[in-house]
């Protein structure tokens, strides 16, 4: 190879990794939100996991993976959203024991349980709505421990088209709404507030069509905003 070749390469190559940093930029806010509701419900404990460490094992498995050199930016970052989901969902199973000391399967019956009126579960463990979705609510049959919502929430409530409400309302609305949501569900809320996905790239992460996640997100907002009235 002559060097006008070489420095070609290697021009292409830099501006290939420019696109990869550029990317995780759309990753941060996501990845910390993800960590910090994990963290509220006891899933993970506190201050163990940083979402550059996430994102870092993240682009290293982007790499190992195997890569086309020509991948426009919008596809590295769907591509980086994907393996990120993927990492954080291992991490959660994993770390699961720390939720009031329960196993993993234990968490997970008692969240089938909760949710069996409304959600379904499909072969990769994820959470999807049934068809027909009526009516959603906070009430459960046993008592369930709800944390405050101490982030900052302008993103979700301008989400959610909210502005008339109290600091107050909203971070006790919001905790209760993310105690009651599984993880895989907030995960939709996330990805299209914190990540700022559309519903179509979120259902090409997740596998689920485009009009249940826009379903499953509007029935979300329904909810929150009804808890709230």
């Amino acid at each position: 190879m002559c060097s006008l070749d070489k420095l070609n390469d290697q021009a292409t190559q830099k501006a290939f990794n420019k696109k990869v940093v550029t990317a995780t930029n759309y990753l941060q806010a996501y990845v910390k939100h993800r960590l910090y509701i994990a963290e509220s419900m006891g899933v993970l404990p506190r201050n163990m996991y940083s979402s550059t460490d996430i994102i870092d094992s993240g682009i290293v498995a982007f790499y190992e993976k195997g890569y086309d050199i020509d991948m426009d930016a919008n596809k590295i970052k769907l591509k980086l959203f994907k393996i990120v989901v993927t990492l954080l969902d291992a991490l959660f199973k994993n770390e699961a024991f720390h939720k009031n000391t329960m196993s993993t399967d234990t968490i997970l019956k008692d969240e089938l349980e909760h949710l069996e009126e409304h959600f379904t579960v499909d072969s990769d463990m994820d959470y999807i709505m049934h068809e027909e979705l009526t009516d959603i609510s906070y009430s459960n049959k046993n008592e369930q421990q709800y944390f405050a919502y101490d982030n900052s929430n302008d993103l979700i409530l301008n989400a959610f088209e909210l502005k008339d409400i109290t600091t107050e309302q909203s971070k006790n609305a919001l905790g209760h709404l993310y105690s009651w949501l599984p993880l895989n569900v907030s995960n939709i809320v996330d990805l299209y507030v914190f990540g700022k996905l559309s519903f179509e790239e979120i259902s090409m992460i997740k596998k689920i069509e485009t009009k249940r996640i826009a379903t499953i997100f509007k029935e979300i907002k329904e909810t929150f905003k009804n808890h709230i009235n």
